[in-house]
């Protein structure tokens, strides 16, 4: 008769042949007493024994919320990332950040710095670990990784494990130069919308509508895609944007809440954009989608930007679906509209306490939108309003 584990003890290590060599599978119990099932895999028998056993050290360490100064700082990743994953679930986190940072964790992390003592972590070793990886990765994979780093040992201070954050004194990082961000012009975006209405692959997409919403808005293109028909007011002209486009992981494309408040916006829209959402609102019912793919489902933002790219020709090879959101703040700023009206119109945070106490949050173009006149779609009869994506978006 097998003797019973006590908490924190471990069975026998048994091993099963897999593709990548081996896999090492050990039970133990965890600090609350609960039986578990620990596995790593190696090329060999010893590799895939290590990893069991470090992925059980972690998670038992992790399971009991406390650390000692020889904890590995993989462990503690884990158990911010964990706190991080609350926050997503109450819904003040993004869950795509969530997929991003854990990713990061996994690639980046747990191998490498991630099994430094808690003990031994210095702002000089984490310095020098971030200057790594932005030379081998890239500022956005450093950026990323710091953020993480950053959070782990912010909770480590506030639990008393560290004394100090090791990240907030490692230098800065700096992206370098970048292109000075572009906008179309009046007559740009009149040719580009004429090229967009001559092509019959963006019209099977469904660019021609959508790009012209755009520039009628200036919202995200993940805002625009969450849009349903009862977030659109054809008599009053005006749109309420709540919603974007998000992929989360284990679920596909979703409809979540925009990240911040000041992300939630109500806009007047020119003339020109109630007539093409007219054509479109016909036979429509209040829960479906402005712009759906093929099957009238939420359309996957990175494969509609895949489609603008495809359909922009060389003459247009910089436009993004972001430029449309750059050329409706520069056309705004050139009619003179305050900064606080544009960042209204944009969904970007408020430009400082006092304006959003005394000026209130109202709808941008109280009478008619300031874009009214510009971008009226040249194809009477509108196109299709399903996107033909060849199935790409979920």
């Amino acid at each position: 008769m097998k003797q019973r584990l006590e908490p924190g003890e471990r069975g026998e290590v048994y091993y099963e042949a897999v593709s990548a060599g081996w896999r090492a599978v050990q039970y133990y119990r965890d600090n609350a007493g609960r039986r578990r099932k620990g596995t790593g895999v190696g090329k060999t028998k010893d590799a895939a024994r290590r990893t069991a056993k470090r992925n059980i050290d972690a998670a038992i360490a992790s399971d009991g919320e406390t650390f000692k100064k020889g904890t590995l700082l993989e462990v503690a990743v884990r158990e911010w990332l964990k706190t991080y994953r609350t926050l997503v679930a109450d819904g003040s986190r993004a869950p795509t950040t969530l997929d991003q940072y854990e990713r990061y964790a996994r690639v980046e992390i747990y191998k490498t710095i991630g099994r430094t003592r808690i003990s031994d972590l210095t702002t000089g070793r984490v310095d020098q670990f971030i200057a790594d990886l932005r030379g081998r990765k890239g500022f956005a994979t450093a950026k990323a990784v710091r953020s993480i780093l950053n959070g782990t040992c912010g909770m480590l201070v506030r639990r008393d494990v560290l004394r100090y954050n090791p990240v907030r004194d490692v230098a800065r990082l700096e992206q370098g130069r970048r292109q000075a961000p572009r906008a179309l012009s009046i007559d740009e975006a009149a040719r580009f919308l004429a090229m967009l209405d001559g092509s019959e692959f963006a019209r099977r997409r469904d660019l021609p509508d959508l790009m012209r919403f755009l520039l009628a808005t200036g919202v995200r293109i993940g805002e625009a895609l969450a849009l349903q028909w009862s977030e659109v007011d054809l008599e009053a002209q005006v749109v309420q944007i709540d919603w974007t486009v998000t992929r989360v992981k284990g679920r596909g494309l979703v409809r979540s809440p925009v990240k911040t408040e000041t992300s939630e916006r109500s806009l007047q829209l020119p003339i020109w954009c109630v007539e093409i959402l007219r054509r479109r609102a016909v036979g429509q019912a209040p829960d479906a989608l402005v712009f759906t793919d093929a099957k009238g489902g939420l359309r996957d933002v990175g494969n509609t930007g895949k489609d603008l790219r495809k359909a922009r020709g060389e003459e247009f090879a910089w436009v993004k679906s972001h430029t449309a959101r750059r050329t409706v703040a520069t056309l705004l700023d050139v009619q003179g509209l305050s900064a606080r009206a544009i960042a209204d119109q944009l969904g970007h945070a408020r430009p400082s306490m006092t304006q959003d106490v005394y000026m209130g949050r109202k709808i941008v173009g109280q009478v008619t939108s300031p874009l009214d006149g510009l971008f009226a779609s040249t194809n009477e009869e509108g196109p299709a309003r399903n996107a033909d994506t060849d199935g790409d978006a979920a």
